[in-house]
């Protein structure tokens, strides 16, 4: 019997997102989304602090996303100290500019369309 998996979301214990959102250079999205897919990779199977990924390409060809779920916001500071972690996401450096920020659930939001009232 085929067993099918489900990504879900457990508003406890908390968990925290990192939202990395990169500005590729013209032309380098494809390779801006291989490196930080290289990334998430190294990540999900070293730490035990990550949980969950999403890879996303924007379909104007200038932006890729990442949405990370994370156990706390102290794994970012682990996989900061980690030297080949920090290598490889510089890469990011030489095909793009990006930013991070780290965030908590205020506030979760699931369709009502449907449910029995």
């Amino acid at each position: 019997m085929d067993k099918q998996l489900i990504a879900g979301f457990a508003a406890s214990p908390a968990t925290t997102f990192i939202v990395n959102v990169i500005h590729a250079h013209e032309g380098k999205q494809d390779e801006a989304f291989a490196i930080i897919q290289d990334v998430v990779h190294y990540v999900s199977e070293r730490k035990a602090g990550f949980l969950w990924s999403t890879l996303s390409k924007s379909t104007d060809g200038l932006t890729v996303v990442n949405i990370e779920a994370i156990q706390g916001a102290g794994n970012v500071d682990e996989f900061f100290t980690d030297p080949v972690f920090v290598e490889k996401f510089r890469k990011l450096d030489t095909v793009s500019t990006s930013e991070f920020h780290t965030y908590s659930v205020d506030d979760l939001v699931l369709p009502k369309l449907g449910q029995a009232e």
